[in-house]
């Protein structure tokens, strides 16, 4: 089985799984134990979950006060998702440690995992534009338009996942090799950012 036939249904059991009740504070009830499927599930949930609280932020009536405590969880959010990306490109270099690297093998522009999470997030566009071209309370012309950017979206997807495959079977094979690449985030950091180390002097 190809890589992204596995991300693909978990994903979308994810996505559906969140959207029974659509609220930003539902528990995950992640089905797999352990391992990357759990990883994926995971990937996954806090995908959506940011996804919605993006959405609330962006109400130009929200409380100063409950814009600045979503502005915070959207921040952790975003440092959990890239530890969690982190792990899984952990994943692959454990999975390929053994392999031969070709004298000619080169490097990709971004690890597999980066990339597997750009599939995630376009598995959210999917859901929600579908969700939009199927709605009967918008204009004709509304509907058509999400249909048109569905179309783009689904081709992307398919586009994306044949780049992932290929890239995983040409790590495999030793014609590209991982090199990883820890995220420095340093505005998370009280001894990087210079707002957060002023005030431990």
């Amino acid at each position: 089985m190809k890589f992204t036939a596995l991300c693909q249904p978990i994903f979308e059991a994810a996505i559906n799984d969140y959207h029974l009740h659509d609220h930003v504070d539902t528990p995950i009830q992640n089905p797999y134990a352990q391992g990357i499927e759990s990883d994926l599930y995971l990937k996954a949930w806090i995908d959506t979950v940011q996804w919605h609280l993006e959405d609330i932020i962006r109400d130009p009536e929200i409380n100063p006060v409950e814009a600045l405590a979503i502005k915070r969880r959207i921040d952790k959010s975003n440092q959990d998702r890239t530890d969690l990306v982190e792990r899984i490109d952990s994943y692959f270099l454990t999975l390929y440690a053994q392999t031969k690297t070709l004298p000619d093998a080169t490097i990709n522009t971004e690890s597999p995992a980066w990339a597997i999470d750009r599939l995630s997030i376009l598995a959210l566009k999917i859901y929600h534009m579908r969700e939009q071209a199927e709605r009967t309370d918008a204009s004709a012309e509304h509907i058509e338009k999400c249909r048109q950017k569905l179309a783009v979206l689904l081709e992307q997807q398919k586009d994306l996942s044949a780049a992932i495959d290929t890239l995983l079977a040409d790590i495999e094979a030793g014609r590209k090799y991982m090199k990883v690449y820890k995220q420095m985030k340093m505005y998370n950091d009280t001894e990087t950012n210079p707002v957060l180390y002023a005030k431990k002097k």
